[in-house]
């Protein structure tokens, strides 16, 4: 059940000679919708400036045809902040020496949510269930004279400032962005009559016609949209229209399902079954699935699917390949398989990590966890069993089964995903997720890899634990530098205020330790801390028996 709308738009030069408003609606692919939204703005140039005509129009262009190629795991605010910090930029270098400045108001509706971008003094508006609200506030002085100046807008500042919303939204809603010319001469009372008595169509023409006859005399515009059905998950029908599908049954070695050659069962737990399979070419894959047990499981089905779209956003070196499966007929994807080992079986089978393998192995996997947060993603099961040194050289990331993308995962109801060894203190306290969990778990696998332990001891399921300062790494390797110390330390800080905000922060400080010629010494309790205290017990001794002789004597 996808989400429907009814739109309605109207826009009228009025008693001015050319109209500097303009009004935009994007209605994009059902497939697109899904994960971008519905896209509707108004924007009012500023007439005082040089052409503020053409700084709404392109604005409104730049915005149709930039948002739906942002990266489709942005939220929508994250996508329009992006956007407007490179156009306002665009707008200032247009100006040569002249103002260039427009008003925005932008809505995009996706899913169960509409998110609400406002700078300058256009207005929204929400009726629900007869009553009006005013969603906006003008971003002009309040001085006396001053009523009509703004102090936002697009093109006026070097960081333009927006106001951003994020709303539920139900059945039968009605969202109404108005230009000041409109709004100006309309008293809300007026203008919550008018939405609850007319129809959507027309409705907007008919605001435009009152505010010409109370007196406006600037350009009108009115832009109306109705929610007449609001899906029922966070992604429609469109994005998760497989999760309808049946079940795999189950495969044995020799079979054929649809044209994959099964080979034998990898793995088996109670949210999955793995399969290693062939193709045509004689090349392998990984079928993953659902056991039986969870055939009709709606919930199952779409965290499935979900995984499979998630990868498929993020693809690149570092992730697995996914097969294409135009004819799918059973609840299923398939990813590459690759020559080569995982972290922990490469530990187990060579020990730990030297020096030279965490300069060479540990920047890539720290990149590979940043190009999932660049695309507004979140792993959030990061562990050498997850992570995949290739004979080709090349670490993967593995099993996106957990991962999260705000404004399109649901929210966990209970529980931590994950390996309790890994969780950051924080999460035990019922957070959102955040790229600061990341970069915790990661820095626990480095430093496992290292030292082999956990910094704060094993951690079992259920279980709540008190987190102290970990232990430096230094305490099990002597021959670790400081600098690698001191980052390990910061990554798995308990405190994410001081963690590694980003893995590019953590990037550029292994980069700037690697490259320094000084190295400053750790204290001797760390290096060395038998001889330390066997120094004291001896100076200690001595202090003792010269103390006898000056008594005796």
């Amino acid at each position: 059940m996808p989400l429907q709308l009814t739109i309605d738009e109207a826009s009228s030069t009025g008693r001015r000679p050319d109209n500097q408003d303009a009004i935009r609606v994007v209605t994009p692919a059902p497939w697109l919708a899904a994960s971008k939204g519905h896209l509707l703005a108004i924007a009012d140039g500023v007439s005082q400036c040089a052409d503020g005509g053409l700084a709404a129009r392109s604005t409104l262009q730049a915005l149709a045809m930039d948002y739906y190629a942002t990266p489709e795991t942005w939220t929508p605010q994250q996508a329009m902040d992006r956007l407007l910090a490179a156009h306002n930029r665009w707008l200032r270098s247009q100006a040569h020496g002249q103002s260039l400045l427009t008003t925005l108001t932008a809505l995009v509706l996706r899913g169960r949510h509409v998110w609400l971008t406002h700078i300058g003094d256009c207005r929204a508006y929400l009726l629900r269930e007869g009553q009006l609200q005013r969603l906006t506030s003008e971003h002009v002085w309040q001085q006396a004279g001053m009523r009509h100046v703004l102090k936002r807008a697009l093109g006026l500042d070097e960081q333009p400032l927006a106001d951003y919303q994020c709303l539920e939204l139900a059945t039968n809603d009605r969202l109404l962005l108005l230009s000041d010319g409109v709004w100006g001469w309309l008293p809300d009372s007026r203008i919550r009559q008018l939405l609850t008595t007319h129809p959507v169509s027309g409705c907007c023409q008919t605001l435009l016609d009152e505010a010409l006859q109370a007196g406006s005399d600037d350009n009108l515009s009115a832009l109306l949209v109705q929610v007449e059905q609001v899906p029922q998950t966070l992604a429609d029908d469109a994005t998760l229209q497989a999760a309808q599908l049946p079940v795999a049954p189950a495969l044995r070695e020799g079979h054929v399902f649809e044209g994959w050659g099964v080979l034998h069962l990898m793995h088996q737990s109670r949210q999955s079954l793995i399969y290693r399979v062939s193709d045509a070419e004689g090349v392998r894959w990984l079928l993953k699935t659902l056991p039986p047990a969870l055939a009709g499981d709606t919930s199952a089905a779409r965290a499935l699917l979900l995984e499979e779209w998630f990868m498929r956003r993020v693809q690149g070196p570092t992730v697995p390949e996914l097969a294409t499966l135009p004819d799918r007929q059973h609840l299923y994807f398939v990813q590459r398989e690759y020559a080569g080992c995982t972290l922990a079986e490469r530990m187990a089978r060579q020990g730990l990590w030297s020096l030279a393998e965490f300069r060479q192995l540990a920047p890539p996997l720290i990149s590979a966890v940043a190009h999932l947060h660049r695309r507004n993603l979140l792993h959030r099961d990061l562990k050498p069993e997850n992570l995949h040194l290739g004979e080709d050289g090349v670490l993967r990331l593995l099993d996106f089964g957990l991962a999260f993308c705000p404004g399109l995962s649901p929210v966990d109801s209970g529980g931590l995903p994950g390996t309790p060894g890994y969780h950051a203190p924080e999460q035990y306290s019922g957070v959102e997720p955040q790229p600061q969990q990341d970069i915790h778990a990661l820095g626990v696998t480095l430093y496992r890899l290292l030292v082999g332990h956990f910094p704060h001891g094993d951690i079992e399921p259920f279980q709540r634990p008190r987190f102290g300062l970990p232990k430096p790494p230094g305490r099990y390797r002597p021959d670790l530098p400081d600098w690698l110390s001191r980052s390990l330390l910061r990554a798995i800080d308990p405190n994410p205020e001081r963690r590694y905000q980003t893995c590019e922060e953590w990037l550029l400080d292994l980069q700037r330790a690697e490259h320094s010629s000084i190295d400053t010494p750790r204290p001797l309790i760390e290096r060395d801390p038998l001889t330390l205290w066997r120094s004291i017990a001896m100076l200690a001794l001595l202090l003792n028996l010269l103390l006898l002789v000056a008594l005796l004597y």
